[in-house]
């Protein structure tokens, strides 16, 4: 029986190597896969999911309007070895995507592998998290370190001068030179500063 996982965790856990990785071993074993970016991560290329030790691999581009279901279900026909479904950027998902793809495990019996953010710069769930939290039949931590050795949960913007970002838009997409991991204590004595 397919299930929904999401796989989530802060900055820099390695979430997109994971998915690769999960592809990888799909295609691996003669398995057909569907993967899914937003068309807002344009870090590499529109298409592209791409992690930083390296990986990549070219998949279809969803904005807020696109839908899974139908997309799954047209696919699926044309790739009669399709076996799962791996979304990177889950946090990206509206609502609506998130009872698509549930669908798509439910009715169609696919397995999706949600990867994303937990939460923002805030401290805020996205609207893809917060739903995928509570529908996801497996949720599945991907642990990563704060800079003082604890767990890292939070994720804080930062400028050009390592200042904690404050305000702004909740999507701005960023690596390394834009997001830090952090655990709650440092998340919140940088917000003080």
């Amino acid at each position: 029986m397919a299930k929904l996982y999401f796989y989530y965790s802060a900055m820099n856990a390695g979430k997109t190597t994971t998915l690769l990785q999960s592809d990888y071993n799909y295609r691996e074993r003669g398995m057909d896969t569907l993967l899914f970016t937003p068309c807002i991560d344009t870090r590499v290329a529109l298409g592209k999911i791409a992690s930083r030790i390296g990986l990549e691999a070219n998949a279809v581009s969803f904005d807020d309007r696109f839908d899974f279901f139908e997309y799954v279900r047209t696919i699926k026909l044309q790739k009669p070895n399709l076996k799962c479904i791996l979304i990177d950027e889950a946090q990206f998902l509206k609502k609506a995507q998130v009872e698509q793809i549930s669908r798509v495990v439910d009715e169609l019996n696919f397995p999706v592998l949600a990867y994303g953010l937990r939460s923002d710069f805030r401290g805020e769930p996205f609207e893809g998290s917060k739903y995928l939290l509570v529908w996801a039949d497996n949720l599945v931590e991907i642990k990563t370190i704060c800079h003082c050795g604890r767990k890292a949960t939070m994720n804080q913007r930062v400028d050009a001068f390592g200042h904690a970002v404050k305000e702004g838009a909740q999507i701005e997409i960023g690596g390394n030179d834009r997001y830090i991991a952090l655990c709650r204590t440092h998340f919140n004595e940088m917000l003080k500063v």
